[in-house]
């Protein structure tokens, strides 16, 4: 739970409850501040824009999914670990869904925001990577990180979606789209592809 006595922590909740109100692209620091009930000088001193904000959030997120990790969680295929660390990160999504659907909305109109956020996605995925007990460092991380920022976006707009309780939508686009990858990875390393059945 935030503690309302922790101003970093008040202004990322305070601006991802204006998001999920359908503000995003025209919000100021100024208005974020007022909501937050905190003077403009201490925000800006925290959070320089919204940008920030926003790399807090996905921190916050990233941090989320990671403490959710144990030796158990490194069991079992690539793929099941792969999916066992997105559905995790989509259950810390949960509770801001509307938010991140405004937030990713005015994102993709927003040319140098869009840049700002395939650099947090790529960081963000590297660190699901190394979560799931695969490397992401190198020429190959990089393939593996574009590959599953690939996957999880395509899952995104899915589970921005679903409204079922139990994610089942999600959790059946999630694995379609692991399963494909892991066969086409199979195919290119000259391996059977048992997993695509």
């Amino acid at each position: 739970m935030v503690k309302k006595a922790d101003p970093a922590e008040r202004v990322i909740e305070t601006a991802m409850k204006l998001a999920a109100a359908g503000r995003w692209g025209d919000l100021s620091l100024v208005e974020i501040a007022a909501a937050a009930n905190l003077p403009i000088s201490k925000v800006y001193s925290l959070y320089p824009s919204r940008q920030a904000i926003l790399d807090a959030f996905v921190r916050r997120i990233d941090a989320a999914v990671l403490t959710g990790s144990d030796a158990e969680a490194l069991e079992g295929s690539a793929r099941d670990r792969l999916f066992d660390v997105l559905m995790r990160r989509f259950d810390a999504l949960d509770p801001y869904k509307e938010a991140v659907a405004t937030v990713a909305y005015d994102q993709a109109r927003d040319p140098l925001a869009a840049l700002a956020s395939a650099y947090r996605l790529r960081r963000s995925m590297a660190l699901m990577l190394e979560a799931a007990g695969l490397a992401a460092g190198g020429a190959r991380g990089l393939v593996r990180c574009e590959g599953l920022a690939a996957i999880y976006l395509a899952t995104l707009a899915v589970w921005l979606r679903d409204e079922s309780a139990d994610k089942a939508r999600t959790m059946a686009a999630l694995d379609k789209h692991l399963r494909r990858a892991e066969a086409l990875v199979s195919c290119l390393a000259g391996r059977p592809r048992e997993a695509a059945a």
